[in-house]
């Protein structure tokens, strides 16, 4: 009897923790949308404003196309690592952050960092900047890349139902996806799909990679690990690179000064930078906790999330056409849900106890 017990209490706890995990993960999608929409308005205002619009004369068409996106996803970064900084220095936690930097944990957090950041945000960046938030839901097919990662690497199962719930997150995020697609349309929509695609692959990765990494290590740790090197790489070398490509390479402290001077754009950017570093930190946390597919497919509502602020604080508070929802991307979120619930917890088993409690 006290056998029977003890398994139904440690059951009870890992249902608890399951579900911890899952709501870490949810949140972390709504703070993906907040990020995305305030780095969205931050980089429609002030310089961002003038190297798009009027006087794009002054950089290059690759500059503009690569490596604005490039920076703002760098100068993005930057204070998010500073958010990180200061509140781990307020937490005690600088210490471990040298000590795992030397470690094993530590190593994989950094090669994270250098696909999910460097790489994968900046192409979600460019790619918004290019076709809008049609690429949302295309970088949201992360889940599924990470989820079959998670399998191949690390063993997590992988049931019917749960392949069945990442299969419906991905419809509702592919119906969103079309919802976008208009006559209307940017030029180069095409392109910013494309480009899109790289986001989902190296989030895929960094899901599956960094999951296992803060399931060691503390995740708040783990996250300014991930937002430090993420913005040194982007700001120092991969905006630069993009600068030299496009034949504007001597260009990049003078760009890096014109934005952090620029008091029309940088308040959005201390803003998408704080939900940065929670959206990225809770989406360690809930990985680590609910495994690899069910965190990333939780965190793949950001595809509804981030159309959906984007449209709040864009359209209705800021006035900028062209981010309102149709009717249809309410039904998608709504069958997102189901697809993140038939992942979570199964439908028969909840069922079957509320009706034993009944018969009770």
């Amino acid at each position: 009897m006290n056998s029977l017990n003890a398994i139904q209490a440690k059951e009870r706890l890992e249902s608890k923790f399951l579900k911890k995990g899952l709501t870490l993960a949810i949140l972390s999608g709504m703070f993906y949308g907040l990020y995305t929409a305030f780095i969205t308005l931050g980089m429609s205002l002030g310089v961002w404003d003038d190297w798009y619009g009027v006087n794009t004369a002054a950089l290059s068409a690759f500059t503009i196309t690569f490596a604005l996106g490039a920076l703002g996803s760098a100068v993005n970064y930057s204070i998010s690592a500073v958010w990180g900084l200061g509140i781990a220095g307020a937490r005690g936690k600088l210490g471990d952050f040298f000590r795992s930097l030397k470690s094993r944990p530590g190593r994989i957090m950094v090669i994270a960092a250098l696909v999910g950041g460097p790489i994968s945000t900046s192409a979600y960046v460019i790619g918004l900047q290019l076709a809008g938030s049609i690429i949302v839901p295309i970088a949201a097919l992360c889940p599924a890349i990470g989820a079959i990662l998670g399998r191949l690497l690390y063993k997590q199962k992988l049931n019917t139902r749960k392949i069945f719930g990442i299969a419906v997150c991905l419809a509702a995020s592919f119906i969103i996806g079309l919802q976008s697609v208009a006559p209307e349309a940017p030029p180069q929509m095409m392109l910013g799909i494309a480009i899109a695609f790289i986001a989902a692959i190296g989030w895929g990765f960094e899901g599956c990679v960094a999951g296992y990494g803060t399931s060691m290590i503390d995740f708040e740790v783990g996250i300014l690990i991930r937002q430090s090197v993420s913005g040194l790489a982007a700001l120092f070398i991969l905006t630069p690179l993009f600068l030299f490509i496009g034949g504007d390479g001597f260009r990049t402290l003078s760009l890096i000064g014109q934005v952090v001077t620029d008091s029309a754009a940088m308040p959005f950017f201390i803003i998408s930078g704080f939900f940065t570093l929670y959206a990225f930190s809770l989406w360690y946390k809930g990985n680590a906790m609910c495994g690899t597919a069910l965190g990333m497919a939780a965190n793949g509502a950001f595809s509804f999330w981030a159309p959906f602020f984007c449209w709040i604080i864009l359209g209705v508070i800021w006035g900028q056409d062209g981010w309102a929802l149709s009717p249809i991307v309410w039904f998608a979120a709504i069958l997102m849900f189901i697809g993140i619930v038939l992942i979570a917890v199964n439908p028969l088993t909840v069922f079957s106890k509320k009706k034993g409690a009944n018969a009770k």
